[in-house]
């Protein structure tokens, strides 16, 4: 068999996606772990485009971009699809894959941002939520893939840990139950998941990172 390389950092969502597809498909990778601050002559030869992680070796190919690698993923992989094999549900789950990835960034930004900036930056958020929670979860399914975990919950699995630390940074509660509790039931039962719950990074390592991360981030001209 082809060796399966992943490089990546220990608090990214992007490299999180790779991590919970490859642990869902039962593959042994090996993991190499970047340092952005000192990009390394692996990470250049392997992604010289955008010089980012996440990157999947295998064998001798190499591919970027975090939900390209997670489809790549599935392509080549056959247990426990991601996607389904319907034409029209396939089609259904890139586009709310495209969704997520078009509106992610308005949360991001919320963490980056302070004073307008930032409270236009939650008013997207609110609006991409409101969005996701009236037409992408159907009422009795426990995830976005229905009773087993698809593209689209990977795709915004990073808002089932990742967005909690934002809110205890940024003092902001974007998610509040009362008015996503559909969003907020995905959560427990992504998070439930033994392949998720297994590959989660350390909450206070985490908010460590992030705190220090959004200092730096703000104290910059």
């Amino acid at each position: 068999m082809e060796k399966v390389k992943l490089i990546g950092t220990p608090f990214s969502f992007f490299t999180y996606r790779v991590i919970w597809a490859l642990k869902l498909k039962g593959i042994n990778y090996e993991y190499i772990d970047e340092d952005m601050s000192e990009k390394s002559s692996l990470l250049m030869k392997y992604n010289p485009i955008h010089k980012k992680v996440p990157v999947l070796i295998h064998g001798d190919k190499t591919i970027c971009e975090s939900m390209v690698i997670v489809e790549y993923i599935d392509d080549t992989w056959q247990l426990n699809p991601l996607l389904s094999t319907d034409p029209y549900y396939r089609a259904m789950a890139r586009f709310w894959v495209t969704y997520i990835e078009e509106k992610s960034n308005s949360t991001w930004n919320v963490f980056c941002n302070i004073g307008e900036e930032q409270q236009n930056a939650i008013k997207e958020s609110l609006e991409m939520f409101k969005t996701i929670e009236e037409n992408a979860l159907g009422e009795n399914n426990k995830l976005f893939g229905g009773e087993n975990i698809g593209i689209v919950d990977i795709a915004f699995g990073g808002y089932a840990h990742w967005l909690e630390i934002i809110e205890e940074i940024v003092g902001v509660k974007l998610l509040d139950p009362h008015n996503f509790p559909k969003l907020n039931k995905w959560i427990k039962n992504f998070k439930q998941v033994q392949a998720i719950k297994d590959n989660l990074p350390n909450h206070d390592e985490m908010l460590v990172y992030m705190k220090n991360a959004r200092e730096k981030m703000l104290a910059s001209p």
